[in-house]
């Protein structure tokens, strides 16, 4: 309760760059979402080795959603600004009612979350729903199942279901075979290095960030999503 109180009261409390996202949101009127981090339900040894993936499939699966240039996702790095601003982040967990509220400071009409399971044997489910912003009420729930190794595969199929079951505008046949065969040509070691980048990146350090986004790149130097995270921590002329 104390916690959806002091929410509530966000907008007063918050800074003007963070209030940026819903003022740009105000003048597009595309359908737009938020995707929260991914609860790590791995088994076993593979509990700490896959939690890197939380921020991973949240940044892919934004990624794979704003294929469709139709629809507006909040990027990650605004989300996670807020959550940092109004000290979410430790807790891990972010309950309909506050998430609700932060999208609507983001402008969003939707907020996504889910979780992933691996087990011992090296399947993976994710899973994803759906609240509305405006109800708090869950609007779609979705998961898709496979190999571990084949996680942006999957987090391709999710970003499609979630699409056609939340009713966005349609994808249209070329994007969606564009993005599933990308998908199947990024190695496994090349998505887990990304992921744990974001982690260090989250955690406060961009010199480790930078050391394994240079690695994903070499393992497949054409995986978009690393080089524009490189992009950010390394500007051009930068020293870092």
């Amino acid at each position: 309760m104390k916690r959806t109180i002091a929410v509530m009261g966000m907008c007063a409390a918050l800074a003007p760059a963070a209030l940026a996202p819903a003022a740009a949101a105000q003048t597009d009127t595309r359908p737009t979402l938020a995707v929260m981090s991914f609860t790590n339900g791995a088994l076993g040894s593979a509990q700490q080795e896959m939690a890197p993936l939380s921020a991973g499939i949240q940044d892919l699966l934004i990624d794979q959603l704003s294929a469709n240039p139709r629809i507006r996702v909040v990027e990650r790095g605004n989300l996670q600004a807020l959550m940092n601003e109004q000290n979410l982040s430790a807790s891990g967990r972010v309950d309909p009612a506050t998430a609700a509220h932060l999208g609507k400071i983001l402008g969003a009409g939707h907020m996504i979350f889910g979780g992933f399971v691996v087990d011992t044997k090296g399947q993976m489910r994710i899973s994803a729903r759906s609240v509305n912003v405006e109800t708090t009420v869950v609007e779609y729930t979705t998961d898709v199942d496979g190999k571990e190794t084949d996680v942006l595969v999957l987090v391709n199929k999710l970003a499609e279901q979630l699409n056609a079951g939340l009713k966005l505008p349609a994808l249209t046949a070329q994007v969606k075979d564009s993005t599933a065969a990308a998908a199947k040509k990024v190695p496994f070691q090349a998505t887990m290095l990304y992921s744990r980048a974001l982690a260090a990146k989250d955690a406060g350090k961009p010199d480790e960030a930078v050391q394994l986004l240079q690695k994903s790149l070499a393992v497949f130097p054409e995986f978009a999503p690393a080089q524009a995270e490189l992009k950010k921590l390394q500007p051009p002329g930068g020293t870092r």
